[in-house]
Order: C-alpha cells, then structure tokens, then sequence
C-alpha cells in the first residue's frame, strides 16, 4: 500500500495518524468479508432489532388531539 501526500506539509504523528486509520479500516473490511451469517438466519432474529430507536415527536398541539376520543379536534 502506497499512501501520497497531495497537499500540505503532515508532521510525522499525522501521517502515522492516517495511517493507523487506514490499516483498521482495511482490516475491520476484511473480517467483515470473512464473516457469513449463518444459513436460514432470519432479519426477525437479528440483535440490532432489539436496540432502542428514537421517536417520532409530536407536532405541535398533539396533547390538545390525545383528549378526543379517536383523536378529532
């Protein structure tokens, strides 16, 4: 691997900065690669469907909707 400096002077801490970063993200790109999930793994069952997602936040004046019963002004 060949890395060229374009433009600017980098110290040497931040060349070896650069390419320490480009080192992990080569390996982190290569174990993804090597990794296969397992056969009739299903989305259903995958751990990220388990994390906490942010919710949608009202539009101004939805307290006032929450009172009417079905939610009629």
């Amino acid at each position: 691997m060949e890395i060229k400096v374009e433009r600017g002077l980098p110290t040497p801490e931040e060349l070896a900065a650069v390419v320490a970063l480009v080192q992990a993200r080569a390996a982190a790109a290569e174990a993804g690669r090597q990794e296969e999930p397992a056969p009739g793994s299903s989305p259903w069952s995958a751990p990220a469907r388990n994390l906490p997602r942010t919710l949608p936040r009202p539009a101004p004046g939805a307290w006032r909707m929450s009172a009417w019963p079905g939610g009629f002004a």
